[in-house]
């Protein structure tokens, strides 16, 4: 993000709010999953490889977690643009690590942000309850546009917090290259395991567990020969 201009800035910042809204309210086509937002964003900041290693690794990390109903869960949207901005223009192998791990706080302050919201979504349907019940079509419409609106909000500042710790961590974190590499390589490390542990606990026991492990072998063939021929 090193020498980005306004307007850049701009694009990243909306792009960050619609990934961010994308996840529960509008409209929802999967800009929100880290590997969109974070090439997307690469994309905008010249650097599309960047943004696609980064989108990748918090992919592994997302897939352990199945974003549904009323369960906790991280915003990875905002975040992969954040770390997107950290890692473009640097060398994958120096840059990955830290702007994974940004990534990850990140997220997880988006998830924070979510419970936030929901409460907030809450408290309003509390205080229209009785309208709600006799079915007041004018109250629902503002219930729902509010809702929105606070998302909105929410990813808004979500997507400038996550530009400025970018702007920050650019500025100020040095790390030598030792460092820089072996948080590259536990991060790698850490997403194939974090996506591992879900895809075990989804398939469960028995025959889908051996299909799991079948499948699995079969991509780690096809995955050595394909880097092979390149």
């Amino acid at each position: 993000m090193t020498g980005a201009d306004g307007f850049t800035l701009l694009l990243l910042l909306l792009w960050g709010a619609l990934a961010g809204i994308d996840l529960v309210s509008v409209p929802q086509a999967m800009f929100s999953r880290p590997l969109v937002a974070g090439t997307v964003a690469g994309a905008l900041l010249g650097d599309v490889g960047a943004g696609l290693r980064v989108g990748a690794v918090l992919e592994l990390f997302a897939l352990d977690v199945l974003p549904v109903g009323a369960v906790r869960y991280p915003d990875y949207g905002a975040a992969a643009v954040g770390a997107a901005a950290i890692a473009a223009g640097s060398p994958w192998e120096l840059g990955l690590g830290v702007a994974v791990g940004i990534g990850l706080l990140l997220s997880a302050v988006g998830g924070w942000s979510l419970l936030a919201l929901r409460r907030l979504n809450a408290d309003a349907v509390g205080r229209h309850a009785a309208a709600l019940r006799s079915g007041e079509p004018s109250v629902i419409r503002r219930l729902h546009l509010a809702s929105i609106a606070r998302d909105v909000v929410r990813s808004l500042l979500l997507a400038g917090l996550a530009l400025g710790v970018a702007g920050v961590t650019l500025r100020w974190v040095r790390l030598d290259r030792g460092t820089a590499a072996a948080l590259t390589i536990a991060a790698v490390g850490a997403a194939a395991a974090s996506a591992l542990g879900g895809a075990a606990r989804g398939a469960g026991t028995g025959s889908r567990r051996r299909w799991l492990a079948a499948g699995g072998a079969v991509g780690t063939v096809l995955g050595v020969l394909v880097w092979g021929l390149l």
